[in-house]
Parts: structure tokens; sequence; C-alpha cells
């Protein structure tokens, strides 16, 4: 088509009532429907493939464009045009490709313009090229805009897989040991019925608070081994059965610090059935105590956990830049991908100079970057691999290295 050939009016009309375009001159209208080729997608067409340049300009008239990727957080719109707007390649564009398909997602009309006649658009339509400047600025900003989102969602992705890991453990842990602690509580009122029945002497009842007292002492040995708890706990259960006692008390009397001698000791002043009620009373007590104190240690890791995570995404402070302790920061950024770090049996070195100086910062942010930074180079990092994190106070600035090998 040439420029003296008839243009059809309806086509000059959806030019003019164009919401990116309506206001140009007319003549550059007209220039644009001379040159142009209306074209129609249907429903599941694709535009323009994943990896290769648009061939046009398409100035949409009715219907939806759209690209759809998948970058970790699931597939999700990235951009979209709709009627009004201009798509494809633009004057002055660098012509890069979409990270996916374009897809007509309903019936689109457009108005093509060859990538090979921008530099006449550039010559013959000045103000649309302008319009078309700052659309073009329009979706660079959009396109900054989706990515960064979606980095955000991938590692908001990965904190809560990584949080979720390393709460699993305690709250497991806590779980489990209010479970048992009801058992025990129910054993050790049991005990204590048929010890106050027993009607033992103050001899006895001496000889009962002293081995107390020694069981009192949890966690005997924690330089032992598993097969030298193993060990500790069958003495005791063989000694349980040469006295007629119960040998499921030989586990919780392994974990104190009670002797065979003090054993004996015991057996000589409290003897028959009174000395397997006592024994079970002590390690009824001694089960209580122990898992009190298991799930007070996990309890207190999942306060940690909760801690780092507040410190990691500054929960409770506005989004401004403040003073923000850097040391603080990358501890509970390394908290965050603890569970990361020992999947891959990786060694983390943490080197952070004392007295570091505050920074002025937007702390959740900063945090952000060391996460990202320590999460790729734990995933460059080959398995058994090195992570170093130093921090440092250079020349008046804060220096941080993240180095994998």
């Amino acid at each position: 088509m040439n420029d003296q050939e008839t243009v059809p009016d309806p086509l000059l009309a959806r030019l003019g009532a164009h919401r990116a375009l309506g206001t140009a001159p007319a003549g550059e209208h007209r220039w644009l429907a001379t040159h142009g080729t209306p074209r129609v997608f249907q429903v599941g067409d694709v535009v323009t493939a994943k990896g290769q340049q648009a061939a046009a300009m398409m100035i949409v008239f009715a219907g939806h464009l759209v690209i759809r990727t998948d970058r970790g957080a699931g597939m999700h719109k990235v951009f979209e045009w709709r009627a009004g707007d201009v798509g494809g390649v633009m004057p002055y564009s660098r012509g890069a490709s979409p990270p996916n398909d374009v897809v007509a997602e309903e019936t689109t009309e457009i108005l093509s313009i060859p990538r090979s006649l921008l530099p006449a658009v550039v010559r013959e339509c000045p103000a649309i090229t302008a319009m078309l400047v700052h659309s073009m600025l329009d979706r660079a900003r959009q396109f900054t805009t989706s990515n960064l989102r979606d980095e955000k969602l991938v590692s908001l992705g990965k904190l809560a897989a990584g949080l979720a890991h390393e709460l699993n453990n305690p709250a497991s842990a806590v779980v489990r040991g209010a479970k048992l602690l009801t058992e025990s509580l129910d054993a050790s009122e049991g005990a204590t019925r048929l010890l106050g029945a027993a009607h033992l002497s103050e001899e006895q009842l001496s000889a009962i608070d002293a081995l107390r007292s020694i069981c009192r002492n949890t966690a005997p040995a924690p330089t032992l081994s598993a097969v030298g708890r193993a060990d500790r706990e069958e003495e005791i259960a063989a000694w349980l059965a040469g006295h007629g006692g119960d040998e499921r008390c030989a586990g919780p009397l392994a974990q104190t610090e009670v002797t065979i001698a003090a054993l004996e000791a015991l057996a000589a002043v409290v003897g028959g059935e009174a000395l397997d009620v006592t024994l079970t009373w002590i390690a009824a007590g001694c089960n209580v105590r122990a898992l009190s104190a298991e799930i007070e240690i996990a309890a207190g890791r999942i306060s940690d956990l909760v801690g780092a995570v507040k410190g990691f995404t500054y929960m409770d402070h506005a989004r401004l830049p403040e003073l923000v302790d850097i040391r603080q920061g990358i501890v509970d950024t390394l908290t965050m991908l603890g569970a990361k770090t020992r999947a891959k049996s990786a060694d983390l070195v943490l080197t952070l100079d004392e007295g570091l100086p505050s920074v002025v910062a937007v702390g959740g942010e900063l945090n952000q970057v060391w996460m990202n930074l320590i999460d790729n180079a734990l995933d460059a990092a080959p398995d058994r691999g090195r992570v170093e994190v130093t921090a440092s106070a250079e020349l008046g600035h804060v220096v941080v290295r993240i180095t994998d090998n």
C-alpha cells in the first residue's frame, strides 16, 4: 500500500481513539494506517515466540496479549497489553526478546508496523515517536518492577522453606517432649502413692534422698559416645535385673551421674518391693527433669529463630533508612540459611570485626542483599564446599566480602 491509496475511515477512527496515540496529528495517523497491516490473533495464538525479537510494532485496538513465565515462584503474568497499548518493537528500542511467548488470551486486533519501517516512523511521525518513547520508558519500568517482585517472591519462598525446616525439629521436639512428660508425670504420681504406702524409716528416706540428689545432675558424661551411653545403660539394666527392679528405669538413670556404687548403697538400706518402687519414683523424676530441659531447649531454639526472622525482616521497623548493625544482620541471615548450609554440608566461615560501625540503610533490604549473595555462594560451592563471609571497617567504610570456593 502506498500513501496515495485510500485508507478505510474505521481504521483512522480507531487510531484517533487510541489511548496512547490518539492525540497525534491526523496526518501521522494516516501515515500509520497507510503503511501498517491490520491483523487479528485468536485465543492461544503465539504473537512473538520466546527468545525471538518482535518483527513489528503492534498498535493494539482490542483484545489481550500476555507474557507469563515461571521464575521460581510459580507461573504468573509478567507483562500484558490491552486495547490502547503499543507493543512489540519500537523506535530506539534495543530489540530485546521476550522472556516467554507472547500469547493472545482474547481475540486481539492490532495494526502491525514492520520493523523495517521504524526509521521512517521516526522521520514521518515525530509526535507519535515521542509518544512511543514515553511508552518504552513505562514498559521498561514495568518490566523492572515485575523482575523485582519475582526476585522478592523467590527470596520469600526460600526464606519460608528454610524457616519451616529450621522450626520443624524444635517444634517436633516440644510436641514429643510434652507427650512423654505427661506419661512420666503419671508414672511419678503412681510411684509416689506406692512410696508413701511403704512406711519407710528415716534411714531409708535419707538413703533415697542421697541417691535422688545425685540423679538431679543430668547429662553425666557429655563426651560419651553413643556406644558408651549404650554400655552404661546396659550396665544399669543388668544391675536392676539382679535386684528385682524394673529395667525400664535404666534409660532415665543412665542420663544422670548415678553410679553402681550409689545404687548398691541404696539397696543396702532399702530392699525388696520398696527398692523397686523407690527406683521407679526416682527414674520418673529424672525423666520429668530431662524432658523439661529438652522442651526448654527446643522452645528456646524456636524463640531464637523467631527473633532472627524479626531481625532479618525488620518487621517492627518502618522501611526508612536508619542506623543498622551489619554484624547482627549477617548473623540473622545465616540463621535463615542454616538448613541449606547443612544440606550442602558446607563449611561456612564467618569473620566479623569487633566494633564494626553501624551504617545508615534500610535494614530489611540490606539483609536481602546478604541473603541473595550468600544463597548464590552456597549454590556455587560444591558439596562440602567452603563459603567465607567477612565484614571489616576500611578507610571509613564497611566492607563485606562473600567468597565461595
